[in-house]
């Protein structure tokens, strides 16, 4: 029986920087745990002969032709653009 503990789970909220109380700690690592153990369940099947797959049904990749269509022009996109700064879009920063 695999049993996650309550420090493997402050270390995951940590590492997902969530600040998680006492009480979440305890009621999380009783979900975790009733999940693996349901997981280990498929330890019992017997899949001889089944064939490994990585989804249940046929799937392909549908592409289009690579075509060379005429584009925006400059001027008109530069006009759309809410900021534009030596030929290239300005966005607000994403990163502290």
């Amino acid at each position: 029986m695999t049993r996650i503990t309550e420090d493997e789970v402050r270390h995951v909220a940590g590492l997902a920087r969530l600040a998680i109380t006492d009480d979440e700690v305890t009621h999380f690592t009783e979900q975790l745990t009733k999940i693996l153990e349901f997981a280990e369940q498929l330890d019992e099947l017997d899949t001889t002969g089944v064939i490994p797959t990585t989804h249940a049904l046929d799937l392909k990749n549908v592409m289009r032709k690579d075509e060379v269509r005429p584009s925006l022009p400059r001027e008109e996109v530069e006009r759309m653009a809410p900021d534009w700064e030596n030929g290239q879009v300005r966005v607000p920063a994403v990163f502290e």
